[in-house]
């Protein structure tokens, strides 16, 4: 897993590329923890290149999602893959991410 991270005004996209699983744990905490500690308004996990999730990375997705809750920056999630988008219809949990299809939808919806 490889995690990239670029601001846009308030907005911060990490750009994630290969398999979000217990490998991209402690990496992507990381990330997240110092991109709230920067005062974001919002960030968006661009998905385009994430071959798949595991269980360990859905409970990681769902950390993200709570951590920014408590801290008070919105989350989006963009560019799902069919394999992703599949794995969290059949997890009941596509309703738990507000999901954009397109990255440029996603950072514009902060406006």
């Amino acid at each position: 897993m490889k995690i990239a991270w670029q601001n846009y005004n308030d907005v911060t996209v990490v750009e994630l590329r290969g398999e979000v699983d217990g490998e991209t744990v402690e990496p992507l905490r990381s990330a997240i923890t110092e991109i709230i500690a920067g005062q974001r308004a919002g960030i968006v996990l661009d998905m385009s290149d994430v071959d798949g999730v595991d269980s360990q990375g859905l409970e990681l997705l769902l950390w993200v999602r709570d951590y920014c809750r408590q801290n008070r920056v919105a989350l989006r999630l963009a560019g799902l893959t069919e394999n992703c988008t599949k794995i969290l219809e059949i997890t009941r949990l596509q309703d738990e991410f507000d999901c954009h299809a397109e990255l440029t939808k996603a950072v514009k919806s902060f406006a």
